[in-house]
């Protein structure tokens, strides 16, 4: 090369190509591990997005922890002291235990929802698996989640300790053993099933804005239809016996959280049913999820 020559950057090193298309999948290989590589800067933005929501501060915390409790409290009076319906102080550790988890599943659909739309300029001026923009929403539902749990011990505990030696008929028998420690498995499926979702959710909300007003009525009669303001046991045994086989295999919910409330809070081992829907409901949720949203993805940059 002569002395005063100057070298050529070779742009084509670098450069990566994306052509305009309505559906189809890239090949997967190279895109997953582009993902996994990049994992971290998924936790960096749900970094972001949880300091931007005062989680990380006292009063932020606090709230997290109060709200769920709060709305706990109320379905506790309206379902079982107007009601009058038997479980007795226990039920209420039931309702927390249901409904901390189900903040976290719901919280992961509404913040995965908004991940796209609500990332408008870092799409349009960054190149990288768009998958990791509804993984972090669910990594920061995640963490907004973990300090409902020692609350939930907590009031575990005081249910116990406030449930008289020979407890009336009905009342939940809330137990500590070596089985509690199984719920890791039930939580674990949750936060796949809740990638899935959130990846869906993302999709839907670019294509139909209406998506995000939809939500919270849809996650309301979710709730409903959920083992949180009535026990699974009463699906194989009670009142809704005839509910059962809908139940396993049309509401996702009634297994993951019924076998998390089981186990944590009864040290009860669910029947193998519930053990084999929860896994298939979480690995169906997170693959139909991800191959939905990365057949879609390339054609955001255009809808947003």
């Amino acid at each position: 090369m002569p002395k005063n020559a100057t070298a050529t950057p070779d742009w084509d090193a670098d450069l990566q190509v994306y052509e305009p298309h309505k559906a189809g999948l890239p090949k997967l290989r190279p895109y997953f591990r582009d993902l996994f590589g990049r994992l971290q800067f998924a936790a960096e933005f749900s970094k972001s997005g949880i300091k931007a929501a005062h989680s990380q501060t006292v009063f932020g915390q606090l709230w997290l922890v109060l709200n769920p409790l709060l709305l706990a409290v109320v379905y506790y009076i309206l379902v079982a002291i107007i009601q009058q319906k038997a479980g007795g102080i226990g039920f209420l550790a039931h309702i927390v235990a249901g409904l901390f988890v189900f903040t976290f599943i719901s919280a992961s659909l509404s913040t995965g929802a908004g991940s796209v739309t609500g990332g408008g300029r870092l799409i349009l001026n960054m190149s990288f698996p768009r998958l990791l923009m509804p993984m972090a929403a669910v990594r920061t539902a995640f963490f907004r989640f973990l300090p409902t749990l020692p609350v939930y011990l907590v009031i575990k505990a005081v249910a116990m300790w406030a449930t008289p030696a020979n407890p009336p008929e009905g009342t939940l028998p809330l137990a500590w053993a070596p089985a509690n420690l199984l719920g890791i498995y039930f939580l674990g499926l949750m936060v796949l099933f809740s990638i899935g979702l959130a990846a869906i959710m993302a999709t839907l909300q670019v294509y139909f804005r209406d998506t995000s007003s939809f939500l919270p009525f849809f996650l309301r009669i979710w709730l409903y239809l959920s083992p949180v303001l009535w026990l699974a046991a009463e699906v194989s045994t009670g009142r809704l016996a005839r509910f059962e086989t809908l139940m396993l295999f049309g509401n996702p919910l009634f297994s993951l959280i019924g076998g998390w409330t089981d186990l944590t809070l009864l040290a009860v081992i669910p029947p193998p049913s519930v053990w084999i829907m929860a896994t298939v409901w979480a690995v169906v949720s997170v693959l139909v999820g991800s191959l939905f949203f990365i057949s879609r993805e390339r054609d955001f940059a255009v809808r947003i």
